[in-house]
């Protein structure tokens, strides 16, 4: 199986961490098209036989600007920091249904020097959706245990992102999963080490994960509508 992120993917990561700016950005540009693009955009096309087996509800858009691949500039309109660019590469398979007011569980890869990531489920959910979503597990606990919490889930993954205070009104707080009713973000990720990214095996180590969080994801499409 062929190799797409390399130690030259990583080198180039590290080199712009130090040298966040544009001429050097410009500079170099061949070197992120070549060791970090290229290889992105070859890993989401090769990605999209395997994710269609998982679900065909979700896209691998290899395109270079709109695709599965996010952009290396970072938006600095808002925001305190100015550096211009991202140290890391990121990727996410969405949902069909995602749009930019509507947003759906998906499967996210991130390639960063020493925090490299697989990630998976829905993140910030607009109000309604996460009442959907607490709603679903308080009414079909059973489903939510075996799809969230057990060990064919947990062995790889771990649940993450921001919790509320106290479980919302209209939940019991001694429910059987009231801490994850409290939850704000429904996802969940696992750690990658370097030498699972630039392996030849990379291909089909993610698909393995992702396809490991497939009743988790199932669980959360049917409990905002969408389909898995």
């Amino acid at each position: 199986m062929p190799r797409y992120f390399t130690n030259q993917t990583f080198t180039f990561l590290e080199d712009l961490a130090d040298n966040n700016e544009r001429d050097w950005f410009k500079a170099n540009q061949d070197r992120y098209e070549e060791h970090v693009r290229e290889p992105a955009l070859a890993f989401i096309e090769d990605f999209a036989a395997p994710l269609l087996r998982i679900s065909p509800h979700f896209t691998a858009d290899p395109r270079k600007i709109g695709g599965s691949l996010f952009r290396i500039q970072r938006d600095t309109r808002f925001a305190k920091d100015k550096t211009p660019y991202k140290t890391h590469t990121g990727v996410q398979f969405r949902h069909v249904a995602s749009r930019d007011d509507v947003h759906a569980p998906g499967f996210y890869l991130h390639i960063q020097p020493g925090a490299c990531y697989a990630g998976v489920g829905l993140w910030h959910p607009a109000t309604p959706d996460a009442y959907k979503i607490r709603g679903a597990i308080a009414g079909d606990p059973n489903g939510w245990k075996k799809a969230a919490r057990g060990k064919a889930f947990l062995g790889k993954y771990e649940h993450e992102g921001d919790v509320l205070i106290r479980v919302p009104k209209g939940f019991d707080p001694d429910g059987p999963f009231a801490d994850d009713i409290r939850r704000k973000d429904f996802i969940a990720g696992t750690s990658l080490t370097k030498a699972t990214v630039t392996g030849t095996n990379f291909l089909s180590d993610y698909t393995a994960l992702c396809k490991a969080a497939g009743p988790f994801m199932a669980f959360l499409c049917k409990a905002i509508g969408v389909a898995f």
